[in-house]
């Protein structure tokens, strides 16, 4: 039965918490508890829910899945190889305009598969990617849009956090999300590289004007030669990374072990493949140190969500909300329509995980309820999600570019890597729409091997 009083309480108390600056997690756990107080009316069932929802959750391993291709990830980014493979990319498409964008861009789509989080690709890629593109002349707003929006590749091409954390939620298969992920990625791939080829050819200046200006000065390209990889430390790195991506998810789509074993063979060969390239005791225990700060508030921020789902169904918000979705006599498209942009005005204020918390648990079964595919939904979802990661005024993505190189280039401005990210993001909302109308993009691969 819905109760209206109750659940209007809860929403206006959350949204309260999170507007005075309450962290998500503490926010959602405040207001469960105190709906589940109102629905009772006893503390001692607050406190045993509390308790069982905590237990219930962290004592399943597949939340081991997030700290262990995080993990996985840091080990392969500190090892070098994602530098020696994007140097290597650069020289090989040395014919191609806008080349440096274009390198950047696949070496984001092949760092997507073995690191699931797109801040991650935008840290590296800002301290890599940049500063070549600088030097070759490149637009300092064109070079840091095309790094931060093709960071936004992390979380749709598996195995992503926003993958495992949606499975979680929505009891789906992590398996057949990582791989229905795979086609839109490359999908979305080609889609930047083709704006990058049509940037290159309508304004060259853009791009260095197709002038190598290292090349003008001799002693300038001897300074410079020390950042050119050799082949052998290419190669090295590439078959690293691929053995990463067909050994991990390889055997996640064939049945070889689950996600979490895959995750726990992925950090080893990441972990192999960082002592092969000189990662030293050090660097190891720093990664471990830093997956570790950054993963605990996503485990707690998962429980928190735990509980919110259940007082959800105990006050019939969530039944009442689906019903006003599907009472309002639009067609499914519209609808879905509708989510989308709910999810990009919430990216505008908070994080990608904190959105999907807030707002999978119900919009997913509505989905379902409209015959639309829980699995490509949940691809059209994280790519309105991500897209949020790019929406003024607290882009996530873009904050991290501009933290990245403010002490090399101090003049680059946010609004300037905002509005240089925008195309990105109108292609993002391309690729959605494309998946809406056409669910087979995503549903291909998971109809092989499902």
């Amino acid at each position: 039965m819905f109760d209206a009083v109750t659940a209007l309480t809860l929403i206006v108390s959350l949204l309260i918490l999170v507007a005075l600056g309450v962290h998500i997690a503490i926010a959602l756990g405040m207001t469960s508890a105190m709906g589940i107080y109102f629905v009772t009316g006893d503390i001692r069932v607050v406190a045993t829910m509390l308790g069982s929802t905590a237990y219930e959750a962290l004592r399943d391993y597949v939340f081991a899945v997030i700290p262990l291709f995080m993990l996985m990830g840091e080990f392969i980014g500190k090892s070098g190889a994602v530098t020696d493979v994007y140097r290597g990319l650069n020289r090989g498409l040395k014919r191609l305009p806008g080349r440096l964008a274009i390198a950047t861009v696949l070496g984001n789509a092949l760092f997507s598969f073995v690191t699931g989080v797109s801040i991650a690709s935008a840290a590296a890629f800002s301290r890599i990617a940049y500063p070549e593109m600088s030097r070759y002349g490149y637009h300092k707003g064109f070079a840091l849009g095309t790094v931060a929006g093709s960071s936004c590749l992390g979380m749709l091409i598996p195995p992503s956090v926003l993958m495992i954390v949606w499975g979680i939620l929505t009891e789906k298969s992590i398996g057949q999300i990582f791989l229905a992920g795979v086609l839109p990625g490359l999908l979305l791939t080609a889609l930047f590289v083709a704006y990058i080829l049509l940037v290159a050819l309508l304004r060259p200046e853009l791009v260095g004007g197709g002038v190598d200006r290292q090349a003008q000065d001799d002693s300038q390209a001897q300074d410079t030669s020390g950042d050119e990889v050799s082949l052998a430390a290419f190669l090295t790195s590439m078959a690293g990374i691929l053995a990463v991506i067909v050994a991990v998810l390889g055997g996640i789509w064939y049945g070889v072990f689950t996600p979490t074993e895959g995750a726990g063979a992925g950090a080893f060969i990441g972990l192999v493949l960082g002592i092969v390239k000189g990662m030293r005791y050090r660097g190891i225990i720093e990664s471990i140190l830093s997956v570790g700060r950054t993963s605990a508030p996503i485990l707690l921020l998962l429980v928190a969500a735990s509980l919110y789902s259940r007082t959800l169904a105990m006050t019939g918000l969530a039944n009442a909300i689906q019903d006003l979705f599907l009472g309002t006599g639009l067609t499914p498209f519209l609808i879905i329509v509708v989510m989308v942009v709910v999810w990009f005005l919430l990216g505008m204020v908070i994080d990608s995980i904190s959105i999907m918390l807030l707002t999978v648990p119900i919009f997913a079964p509505i989905a379902e309820q409209l015959g639309y595919d829980p699995i490509a939904f949940a691809i059209v979802g994280i790519l309105a999600i991500e897209a949020g990661l790019l929406t003024p005024p607290f882009g996530l993505l873009v904050y991290t570019v501009k933290s990245a190189v403010q002490d090399d280039d101090p003049s680059v401005t946010i609004v300037q890597i905002f509005r240089s990210s925008l195309p990105y993001w109108c292609i993002i909302l391309i690729a959605a729409t494309l998946i809406i109308n056409f669910p087979q993009i995503a549903l291909f691969l998971p109809s092989l091997l499902f």
